[in-house]
């Protein structure tokens, strides 16, 4: 039942308090905003590194020649490597299980690309099919490259989203138009747009894609490839390929074994383990960093309880001597530590909530590695609970203490 007079008391202590009330509340109230920031900080990190990252595939490799630095069978250092497509096929056909897609691809010097009136400079690529499952683009309209394409070498080109704005007007469809590369005209039979954000992003839809076969054609090169990128099956370690690979590479083109340089490569799935090792680090320090400030505020609140109790042991001597009960004074006591500690913790969650809210809004779209911060709420309720459950619990001794006050004793304390 509701004690009009019991609630009258403790905000009648809080007004007389303000100070003491103030910096107990402090604690808590920081202690939980602390750590629902961070935590929000912390997803908002999370989830730009993840944008980035977008629809590429998570086990893929990426293998690019370079130039040799040790000699090796009668070769001297620094010669320069170049793939080909029998290089392709090699490694196809001894690591048929392991690979599960691969794509070849071959730069174009485009110099300035044109349809009609409208000019610009783009990245121009040859690649095969297979690109469409490994890279972070998705197909807007038309279609993508097929094998039909390669064997026939056909004129044909899948433009980016950004290549589209700049070439066309905004209600016009390039689909079966033709645009102009090195002075030839290429059919416009796809568009696509990138599932990744950020400049890597801008770049996915600022390219052109040719069928490999037909860009070697233009650079005049048939069996040249610049470098090349490959998604390794599920079942499999893309670490473990990702050696394998560049072993038979360097067997293939008479590379020291142990040469640092012959081929270079990026694995998604080392960088994939290296990313979530990070954001392992990131949580555990969110909770360290949000729990110490958690106890922090519970441990200020057992201490200024135990200073009420003191600053009132004369009043409760008093109390006592007119008959309360020890149990009327343990839940007076107890009741200013959890009211305390609820409306604290209250108005930081309610705070940090809302500063997650702005950062989520100040970010928007243009940062690239910070986006959509979020909060689980109900670790927030939870924390919240647990804050008045220990403020409860750390207000319970200065409680009994004061229930077990002799009055006489505390009637001569000055």
């Amino acid at each position: 039942m509701f004690d009009y007079d019991k609630w009258q008391e403790i905000f009648n202590t809080i007004r007389k308090n303000k100070l003491r009330t103030f910096l107990t509340a402090l604690g808590v109230f920081w202690g939980i905003f602390m750590l629902i920031v961070l935590m929000g900080a912390g997803t908002g990190f999370q989830n730009g590194v993840f944008a980035e990252i977008g629809g590429m595939a998570k086990n893929s490799i990426f293998v690019w020649p370079g130039r040799t630095t040790m000699p090796y069978m009668g070769f001297q250092p620094g010669r320069r490597v170049r793939l080909t497509t029998e290089d392709i096929r090699a490694i196809e056909s001894n690591m048929e299980k392991e690979i599960k897609y691969i794509s070849p691809r071959l730069w174009v010097p485009s110099g300035e690309i044109s349809y009609k009136e409208n000019k610009g400079a783009f990245d121009v690529r040859g690649d095969t099919p297979d690109l469409l499952h490994i890279d972070a683009i998705v197909l807007e309209s038309g279609r993508f490259l097929n094998e039909l394409d390669i064997a026939k070498k056909r004129k044909i080109a899948i433009i980016g989203k950004r290549v589209k704005e700049q070439l066309y007007d905004k209600e016009e469809d390039p689909l079966g138009t033709y645009i102009k590369i090195q002075g030839m005209d290429f059919l416009v039979v796809g568009t696509i747009k990138s599932d990744r954000s950020g400049e890597n992003g801008q770049d996915d839809e600022k390219t052109i894609f040719l069928p490999l076969t037909t860009a070697q054609q233009i650079r005049n090169s048939p069996n040249h490839i610049d470098w090349f990128v490959c998604a390794i099956g599920n079942e499999y370690s893309a670490i473990a390929a990702e050696e394998n690979i560049k072993t038979l590479l360097k067997r293939r083109h008479k590379i020291h074994p142990d040469d640092p340089q012959g081929f270079w490569s990026n694995n998604m799935e080392e960088n994939m383990q290296n990313i979530m090792g990070l954001f392992t680090g990131i949580k555990v320090m969110v909770w360290f960093v949000g729990i110490g400030s958690l106890l922090f505020g519970i441990i200020g609140v057992g201490n200024i309880m135990l200073i009420i109790v003191k600053d009132r042991t004369k009043e409760i001597g008093i109390r006592k001597a007119m008959g309360a009960t020890p149990r009327s004074i343990i839940s007076m006591i107890l009741l200013e530590s959890v009211f305390i500690t609820t409306v604290a913790g209250y108005l930081g969650l309610v705070v940090s909530i809302g500063i997650v809210y702005a950062m989520k809004v100040a970010a928007g779209t243009g940062v690239d590695m910070f986006r959509n911060p979020e909060i689980n709420l109900s670790v927030g309720i939870g924390a919240l609970v647990v804050l008045v459950v220990a403020g409860a619990l750390t207000g319970l001794v200065p409680a009994i203490q004061a229930a077990n006050v002799n009055p006489v004793v505390a009637l001569k304390d000055e």
